[in-house]
């Protein structure tokens, strides 16, 4: 299962789960308060009490468990996210030198009065305006001799395409299965179908 679909479906669980344990959380402030204001309370409500509180617990031991995987695959994700990053900063880093080395290289080549494409001439005045004229203006000092001729350096380059360290995290897989999902009112029954409510 990949992280994006995981952290869905465990996100769903976990707001289901959490809203139940404030309801019953809930019922059990209100048992608490008629406990009080009932003569020998404790004893009437024992079993009602019993089952909220297992039933509670129960709620709330898989919504942890819910909560530790989520956690685990943020962890993940994050992990992911910013091997990628980094990556694509180290990349983009090593192909600024990359560029200035060229520049520098067109920028030598024009003030040693070599002919080179025009491509590069532009690259090179974009680049730096000041630059590519004080090596127009140095060629154009040295006598005409003959020039050396050069292809373009930028002519094998081909665009990369930048790739999202998001959705890259996204799409990768979950570093293992989650754990069952249960609906919450199956755990609830769980918890308390073992009980004998009858009073026998």
């Amino acid at each position: 299962m990949k992280i994006e679909d995981a952290r869905v479906r465990y996100n769903v669980q976990i707001k289901t789960y959490y809203s139940k344990q404030k309801e019953l959380y809930a019922q059990k402030q209100k048992l608490e308060e008629k406990i009080k204001t009932t003569e020998n309370g404790a004893e009437v409500y024992k079993d009602e009490s019993a089952i909220l509180e297992l039933q509670y617990s129960a709620v709330d031991e898989k919504r942890q468990e819910y909560q530790d995987y989520m956690d685990k695959l943020m962890e993940q994700w994050r992990m992911i996210s910013d091997k990628i990053a980094s990556k694509q900063q180290s990349d983009a880093m090593a192909d600024q030198a990359k560029e200035m080395n060229k520049i520098m290289l067109v920028a030598r080549r024009i003030m040693h009065g070599d002919k080179v494409p025009a491509k590069d001439e532009k690259k090179l005045m974009e680049y730096d305006p000041k630059l590519y004229m004080m090596a127009k203006n140095a060629a154009a000092m040295l006598e005409m001799r003959k020039r050396k001729e050069h292809k373009s350096l930028w002519e094998d380059e081909e665009e990369k395409e930048q790739v999202s360290a998001t959705e890259e995290a996204n799409n990768t897989e979950a570093f293992a299965d989650g754990p069952e999902v249960v609906d919450v009112e199956t755990t609830i029954s769980n918890a308390t179908g073992e009980i004998d409510t009858s009073g026998e």
